[in-house]
């Protein structure tokens, strides 16, 4: 009998060529901060998109990539879980739509984290690479507290 995966950290053994296998390989990555399993994971070019509450809309993965690497060089040490999520796809598409929890780690406090998370993937070449990504954070306060952390104040206006 498999066992459903109700929450991805990275370290969940999924079907080898699956979606959910490139789902978990990503949150691998994010939580090692493995820039080269990032660039594995996510489709290569101009064609991927992020939007989220740190990195802002970035398109292409040279964009991408730039972000993620500021975030594992700062002071801060980010590590969520996918959960709640549902899964829908079909031959050369799948969408992952659910909830990100995890912590912000700093040198002086923790930030808890909850974000909503959206992570779409494309069959690209045979292979699924993450397309689009979109997470947000539904609590003012905790953005703030979350941006602070980052960037060392609130965003007062979106990010180019």
């Amino acid at each position: 009998m498999n066992t459903p995966i109700l929450r991805v950290t990275g370290n969940e053994l999924a079907p080898q060529g699956s979606p959910l296998e490139a789902l978990v390989a990503f949150y691998r990555a994010f939580n090692t901060g493995n820039l080269d399993a990032l660039a594995a994971n996510w489709a290569p070019g101009e064609r991927p998109s992020m939007d989220n509450p740190i990195g802002g809309i970035r398109r292409g993965w040279p964009a991408i990539r730039a972000g993620y690497q500021a975030l594992f060089e700062g002071p801060a040490r980010v590590q969520v879980a996918f959960h709640d999520f549902t899964s829908d796809g079909g031959d050369d598409w799948h969408l992952f739509v659910g909830r990100e929890e995890g912590t912000c780690a700093l040198p002086d406090r923790t930030i808890p984290l909850r974000i909503r998370t959206t992570r779409w993937f494309a069959k690209i070449d045979g292979e699924w690479r993450q397309l689009h990504h979109h997470g947000s954070i539904e609590e003012p306060a905790l953005l703030a507290e979350y941006q602070t952390a980052i960037f060392g104040a609130p965003l007062e206006a979106p990010m180019a």
